[in-house]
């Protein structure tokens, strides 16, 4: 199957991708799917499960499935607008879907949190139904959130259905061998193989813009954490740090106080911007994830302002690198936290960072293999325990840590000639049957971990 660099890198709303966007693309299909019936429905109703109704209002996953039955979308999510709307659903009782509306719906009475066993085809589960004017269910479908803001229903997830339609790409590598093996064949980089198969699919002017949006929306993003200071929603209390850590980082420039390993404090502050932005519910980039969203962008940030020789028309390499190793994570594995813990979501992060960054810096195809490596078995077995259900504590200073190994092991893989004992495929196969062992307390459920063992009233 066919993932493209758009797939991967997603314009979206905090806090959650998989909580957040994926339920309102959930609700968007549904809609789509009620057009397409020969009957009219009279209201509609959504129940939640598994991870998406234990952690559902720390994530805001009750908000973006009624926001998403109203016809809104995270592509182009504007806060007054949602927020007006909202006001107007609680109000009035109704959803006003262009082309169905409008439709009953009570988000008190409509919208339920089935705290039981979770549905059968993955934790991030939810049922949609439409009902006639007696109340009774005339139609429903059940989707699965499986991360990254990706969504399949169960028919797609049992089946294995590949919606992918298109041509066939030139290279079609489905494993970090076969991506090695196509690159020695072709003489081409990872960024050239992954740019070819984006060009089977839509014109060199379309990539180009679609890539200069991703960074353009990711440094704003990071510009934007960095000039906002004050509480975060959600009730924790936790403070927004990163203003004043660069605040601190700009005085101290030039004054010969700072100790090498303050580099350290620059990649975390450009991380703990993003992820704080995305707790905040504002506009980030998926990267693969919203819980992860902050590594890449930071990992750029820190090359183009502190590496010497940086530049930007260089980032498009980065991303579609580090695009290319996200789809052979995402298609061997997971990057669902809710699925395999949080070395699924910033675990594959900054296994795309040290792709991306070792790339840029000139490395070989099997340096930049063996950098994703590196940062993706330095992170198996991190659990996913968001205190509150909140994305905030680990996970905003997750993200800094993750994008610190990610410069480390661009580093350190080179270092060396591109020769390693684990290959990228076996930390994927691991990271796998990793998740698979891990306990559910310790996936995205709050249920574990720092989750309850850290007061959080």
């Amino acid at each position: 199957m066919f993932l493209s660099v758009f797939d991967m890198f997603k314009v979206g709303v905090g806090p959650s991708s998989s909580h957040t966007i994926g339920p309102m693309v959930a609700a968007a299909r549904f809609l789509d799917h009620l057009r397409a019936q020969p009957f009219g429905v009279a209201g509609v109703r959504a129940s939640l499960h598994g991870s998406l109704a234990f952690t559902g209002v720390g994530h805001a996953t009750d908000r973006a499935v009624i926001l998403g039955l109203a016809g809104l979308r995270a592509e182009d999510y504007d806060a007054i607008k949602a927020a007006a709307e909202l006001a107007r659903i609680n109000a009035e009782h109704t959803v006003l879907p262009s082309g169905l509306g409008p439709l009953r719906f009570h988000p008190k009475d409509d919208l339920l949190f089935d705290y039981g066993p979770a549905l059968p085809g993955h934790p991030n589960g939810l049922i949609l139904r439409g009902v006639d004017a007696q109340g009774d269910v005339i139609t429903q479908v059940t989707y699965y959130s499986i991360g990254g803001g990706f969504v399949l229903t169960d028919t797609e997830l049992a089946t294995g259905e590949d919606t992918d339609t298109g041509p066939a790409v030139p290279y079609p590598f489905q494993t970090g061998q076969q991506m090695l093996d196509m690159a020695a064949a072709s003489g081409k980089s990872i960024a050239a193989m992954k740019r070819a198969n984006e060009l089977s699919r839509m014109p060199s002017a379309d990539l180009d813009r679609g890539l200069l949006r991703i960074w353009e929306v990711m440094n704003t993003c990071i510009d934007r954490g960095l000039k906002t200071d004050g509480i975060l929603p959600g009730g924790l209390q936790v403070r927004r740090r990163a203003k004043g850590i660069y605040d601190a980082l700009l005085a101290e420039r030039g004054v010969n106080l700072s100790a090498p390993h303050t580099i350290n404090d620059w990649m975390s502050t450009y991380a703990m911007a993003v992820n704080e932005e995305n707790a905040a519910g504002g506009q980030v980039v998926t990267a693969p994830t919203n819980g992860a969203a902050g590594v890449v962008p930071a990992t750029i940030r820190y090359w183009l302002d502190h590496v010497p020789g940086a530049s930007a028309s260089r980032v498009p390499e980065f991303l579609l690198t580090a695009a290319a190793i996200g789809g052979l994570i995402k298609f061997n594995a997971s990057i669902s936290g809710a699925e395999c813990g949080c070395q699924a979501e910033v675990g594959s992060a900054a296994a795309m960072a040290a792709a991306g960054l070792a790339a840029v810096l000139g490395g070989t195809v099997e340096q930049i293999e063996n950098a994703a490596e590196i940062a993706l078995e330095h992170h198996l077995g991190m659990t996913c325990d968001p205190v509150r259900g909140l994305v905030q504590v680990p996970c905003i200073e997750r993200n800094g840590l993750g994008a610190i190994k990610a410069v480390s092991a661009a580093s350190l893989a080179l270092r060396g000639d591109g020769k390693h004992l684990v290959s990228l495929d076996v930390a994927v196969e691991t990271m796998r049957q990793t998740g698979a062992d891990m306990s559910e307390k310790y996936k995205e459920t709050a249920l574990g971990g720092l989750a309850v063992n850290v007061p959080n009233c």
